[in-house]
């Protein structure tokens, strides 16, 4: 099996990747990042990393190739991003971008429920307080890979929905404490993003921020001033 981030086949993997390809993704810092301009409601958002080499290679192999051992290595990476965003002191929860059914059915399993159940345990080993929790579900949607970010955005909003048991939460008022985060693979016009937070918001459920794997080249960034 050839390794997830450079392709080599000679080399000894390890979760997926050669040694040279592990040191890279070892290298990758959290900064914070948004597309330009960024959609109305679009949250502080922070990427591991650019959508390029390595950590595209490697996301690309879990996520469309069936190489779920990728996922403990990426959850990892997507808990330091989560990490810039909740405070120790506090709890955090984990709310994953939800994938459709057919989608899940696709990939084995939902690809980013399983990196935020990564990602967890690895913030709990670290000291956090965190969990998981899931209060959206997404219905049939257009590939999102041919559409304009206006249309993103229409899909987006048209396929996101609160499940029922929250909704019934919202119509009692109650709403979870702690550090609220999104969980998103790769960040590119940020419409999925922005109608997520908008959909938490009407359940009463107030965002503090997304952790992406990776953002695109249409963003803006900054790697200082922002932490956790």
């Amino acid at each position: 099996m050839p390794c997830a981030g450079c392709g080599d086949e000679r080399v000894r993997l390890a979760y997926g990747v050669c040694r040279s390809c592990a040191a890279v993704l070892e290298t990758l810092r959290p900064f914070r990042t948004a597309p330009s301009p960024p959609p109305r409601g679009f949250p502080p958002c922070v990427a591991v990393g650019a959508y390029g080499g390595v950590l595209r290679g490697a996301l690309l192999a879990y996520k469309e190739k069936g190489r779920h051992r990728l996922g403990k290595p990426l959850g990892t990476l997507l808990a330091t991003a989560v990490a810039r965003l909740a405070p120790r002191d506090t709890p955090v929860l984990l709310i994953p971008v939800p994938s459709t059914a057919a989608a899940a059915r696709e990939r084995n399993g939902d690809h980013m429920l399983r990196l935020a159940t990564h990602a967890v345990r690895r913030l709990r080993e670290a000291g956090w307080d965190a969990d998981v929790t899931r209060p959206l579900r997404a219905l049939p949607r257009p590939d999102s890979a041919s559409l304009t970010p206006s249309e993103r955005r229409a899909a987006a909003e048209s396929s996101l929905r609160i499940r029922p048991h929250r909704r019934a939460f919202r119509r009692h008022g109650a709403s979870p404490r702690g550090t609220l985060v999104v969980v998103d693979d790769i960040v590119t016009t940020g419409a999925t993003l922005a109608t997520v937070t908008g959909r938490l918001r009407e359940a009463k459920m107030q965002v503090a921020g997304a952790a992406t794997l990776a953002a695109t080249q249409l963003r803006r960034s900054s790697r200082g001033g922002f932490g956790g």
